[in-house]
């Protein structure tokens, strides 16, 4: 069977998450005990793995825990791809970024994210019913906004300053646009207002060694397979350039992929997914989700 292991983003995170996981599987819990040392911080209480300060580093640390239960339950996976944060997550997995490097690497980020949030606050919004090529021309007629993640063919968020997104949404409503969704978020994710983090995280991955990747990792950035030699860059590039999610589904399409596996908290990557490339689709965030993914597929 061909497997495609999708590796979650932030934003679908939920209150108490993996903690049943932590209760009853002995990889789980082994796994959120060695990120809780190499971190020096108890990731086995709710309160500090839900804290939205280690939403990052928990969604990682779960991560890799669940993919280290299914790697010798599941066949191999024919690729890897995450959204944003997920691509730490499928590094690790891919055994291109060891664990307890990606973690405290993840953490640095986290903050990196913050700060420029604090130095360039931004909103971001999500544009449905209408092209890619659509929202890119309204947005390039307007200063200040971008598209942030290329999702599917009529799903692209948009990112920038307050009032840059605020006008995209105007325009996209009056020339349109099915709907137009203002999201939570403080930070533009995936546009030049994250240049300080993304300089940051620069001189930060410059300590960091990777190894080639096991498994294709496919990026966001560039929509290629991660390698030893471009990896510093595209992680670099990933902070202030929109992601492609929906190209990278389309890119594995001579992969004749069976089915896509989300790892991590939520299902929304196999949903979209499932809007470019037609396959089954599963996700993993709980004990119920585990067994009913290794029930139809366990060998």
């Amino acid at each position: 069977m061909n497997i495609c292991y999708l590796f979650s983003g932030q934003g679908s995170q939920f209150k108490s998450m993996g903690q049943d996981l932590y209760k009853s599987n002995s990889i789980y819990k082994d796994t959120i005990d060695e990120a809780s040392k190499t971190l020096d911080l108890n990731l086995a209480d709710p309160d500090i793995f839900d804290n939205p300060n280690n939403t990052q580093i928990s969604i990682l640390t779960m991560s890799v825990a669940i993919h280290r239960i299914l790697a010798d339950k599941l066949d191999q996976p024919v690729a890897m791809m995450g959204l944003s944060l997920g691509e730490y997550s499928a590094l690790v997995a891919a055994k291109a970024l060891s664990f307890q490097s990606g973690l405290k690497l993840v953490h640095d980020r986290s903050h990196y994210m913050d700060e420029a949030g604090k130095q360039n606050p931004g909103s971001m919004a999500a544009v449905l019913g209408v092209s890619p090529d659509f929202v890119k021309d309204v947005c390039d007629q307007i200063d200040d906004v971008y598209p942030a993640n290329y999702n599917t063919k009529k799903q692209t968020v948009i990112g920038g300053t307050k009032e840059g997104v605020e006008k995209a949404m105007a325009e996209l409503k009056e020339k349109g646009a099915k709907r137009v969704i203002p999201l939570k978020v403080a930070v533009a994710s995936h546009t030049p207002l994250m240049q300080p983090a993304s300089d940051q995280l620069a001189k930060r991955l410059a300590s960091v060694e990777f190894n080639e990747p096991e498994v294709d990792v496919i990026s966001n950035t560039t929509v290629k397979p991660f390698n030893t030699e471009t990896i510093k860059d595209t992680l670099t590039n990933q902070l202030i350039n929109p992601t492609h999610f929906m190209q990278d589904v389309a890119s594995i399409e001579d992969k004749d992929i069976d089915a896509f596996i989300e790892i991590g908290p939520g299902n929304t990557l196999s949903k979209l997914a499932k809007k470019t490339l037609k396959a089954d689709t599963y996700n993993v965030e709980s004990v119920e989700t585990l067994n009913d993914l290794l029930d139809k597929l366990g060998e």
